[in-house]
C-alpha cells in the first residue's frame, strides 16, 4: 500500500489536474531515477531541464504568444510541487525560470523584451537567473554596492553579486544595481544581461548543503557595457520590480517546500507500514503514529496556504493588487513544514534515514534552503507582522 495522492479541491479544473498528472508522471519517470546521481555530482541537469521546457513546465503562466503554456498560478504550483517531490534541484531551476525571470518581464518588460527573452526561457531553450543579493547586501537590498552608470545609449555595470541560482549556466540574468545611491531603495534599477557580454562573468561556485544540482555562483561585472534598451522597467523602479517578483517567487518556494515535505512524508508512511520492531509494524506504535499525524496535518495546512496565495495572485492580476501577505504566509509555513517533516522522516527511518542509500537525508538537506532563500523565515515574519500592524 502506498500513500494516497493529495485530495482534489473544488476550484481545480480538469486542466489543472491534467498538468499536475503530467508533471507527476514526468517527475517519476525522468527525474526521480537520476536525482541522487545529480545531487552527488552537483552537475546541472541540462538535458532534463530542456525536456521540462518541451513539456511547458518552464513558463506555465507565460501566454502562448510568448512561448508559454498560458495557464494560471494554480497550475504552476501544482506542477512545481510534483517536480520538487522528485527532486528539489529541478524544482529550484523551474521556480527561478517561471517566477523570478518570466514573471518580471511579463509585469514590467517592453513588448520587445518579452518577445526577445521570455520565449526562449519558457521553452527551456535558455536558462534565466535573478541577481539581487550581494556579499554585504541580502534582505536589505537598499544597501547594495553594485553600480550602473548611464553613458549615452549604454549602461556601464560594475559590481559583485552572490548566491545566484543558475548563475554559472544562465543565458540571461535580471540584475539589480544602483543608478542613484542617494535615493536608497528608490535608486535601484533592473537590467537584463546576456551571457558572453564583455565584462560579465561568473565567479565562485557555491559548495552547498542541499539543492546541489541547481548551480549557484557569484556574478562579476567589470565595466560591463549593455544597451540602454536592456533596462527593465524604468530607472529607479528596480526595488519595486524586485519585491513584486519576490512575491511570486515566494509562492514558488512554498510549492517547492510542499513537494519536499510530501516526498518525505510518503517515504515515512511506507516505511512505517513495512518496518517491524518487537514484532509489530512501527506505525502501530504511538510514538511513530503521532509523528505521521503531525506531518500530514502540517502538509495539508501548507497546501491550503499555498492555494490561497495562488488565488490571491490570480485575483491581483485582474486589478493590479498585491498578494504580499498571502505569499509570505505560504512561504513561511510551507518552508518550516518541509523542515519539520524532513526532520521527522529521518527520525522515523532511524539509521537508514541518515544513509545515502535512501533519499530521506537528501530531503532533509534540501528542505533547509526553503527557510532561507527568497526571504528568510525571519523576514517573512517581519513582512507579515508589519502588514498586520499597519507598517506597510
Amino acid at each position: 500500500m502506498v500513500a494516497k495522492e493529495p485530495q482534489t479541491f473544488s476550484y481545480l479544473t480538469e486542466e489543472h489536474e491534467m498538468i499536475q498528472q503530467a508533471a507527476r508522471d514526468f517527475a517519476r519517470k525522468e527525474i526521480a531515477p537520476i536525482a541522487a546521481e545529480f545531487d552527488e555530482s552537483g552537475e546541472f541537469p541540462m538535458e532534463t531541464i530542456k525536456k521540462m521546457g518541451k513539456m511547458a513546465f518552464m513558463g506555465i503562466e507565460v501566454p502562448e504568444k510568448y512561448g508559454g503554456a498560458g495557464m494560471d498560478t494554480l497550475a504552476y504550483v501544482l506542477a512545481l510541487a510534483e517536480i520538487s517531490k522528485a527532486d528539489a534541484s529541478h524544482g529550484t531551476i523551474m521556480s527561478v525560470n517561471n517566477s523570478l525571470f518570466c514573471h518580471g518581464f511579463m509585469k514590467f518588460g517592453s513588448e520587445e523584451q518579452k518577445t526577445k527573452y521570455v520565449g526562449a526561457i519558457a521553452s527551456g531553450e535558455k536558462i534565466g537567473a535573478y541577481s539581487l543579493t550581494e556579499p554585504m547586501s541580502g534582505s536589505d537590498a537598499a544597501t547594495m554596492r553594485s553600480r550602473a552608470v548611464r553613458d549615452g545609449d549604454e549602461y556601464i555595470l560594475n559590481g559583485r553579486k552572490s548566491w545566484v541560482t543558475s548563475g554559472p549556466v544562465a543565458d540571461y540574468v535580471v540584475v539589480f544595481m544602483m543608478t542613484n545611491a542617494e535615493q536608497g531603495a528608490k535608486g535601484v534599477s533592473a537590467f537584463v544581461v546576456e551571457a558572453g557580454t564583455p565584462g560579465f562573468s561568473s565567479g565562485k561556485k557555491e559548495p552547498k548543503l542541499g539543492i546541489r544540482a541547481s548551480a549557484t555562483s557569484e556574478l562579476l561585472f567589470e565595466d560591463c557595457r549593455i544597451p540602454a534598451e536592456n533596462l527593465l522597467g524604468e530607472e529607479g523602479q528596480g526595488f519595486k520590480i524586485a519585491m513584486t517578483v519576490l512575491d511570486a517567487g515566494r509562492i514558488g518556494i512554498a510549492s517547492q517546500a510542499l513537494g519536499i515535505a510530501e516526498a518525505a512524508y510518503q517515504a515515512s508512511l511506507e516505511y512505517a507500514r513495512e518496518r517491524e520492531s518487537f514484532g509489530k509494524k512501527i506505525g502501530q506504535y504511538q510514538g511513530i503514529a503521532f509523528k505521521l499525524a503531525d506531518m500530514k496535518t502540517r502538509i495539508e495546512a501548507a497546501r491550503g496556504l499555498i492555494y490561497n496565495a495562488a488565488l490571491a495572485k490570480m485575483a491581483g492580476a485582474d486589478n493590479g493588487g498585491r498578494y504580499t501577505l498571502e505569499a509570505s504566509m505560504a512561504k513561511l509555513f510551507a518552508s518550516e513544514t518541509a523542515m519539520f517533516v524532513a526532520h521527522q522522516a529521518v527520525q522515523i527511518h532511524g539509521g537508514m534515514g541518515y544513509s545515502k542509500e535512501l533519499p530521506v537525508e537528501r530531503y532533509f538537506r534540501d528542505a533547509k534552503i526553503t527557510e532561507i532563500y527568497e526571504g528568510t523565515s525571519e523576514i517573512q515574519r517581519m513582512v507579515i507582522s508589519r502588514m498586520e500592524i499597519g507598517l506597510r
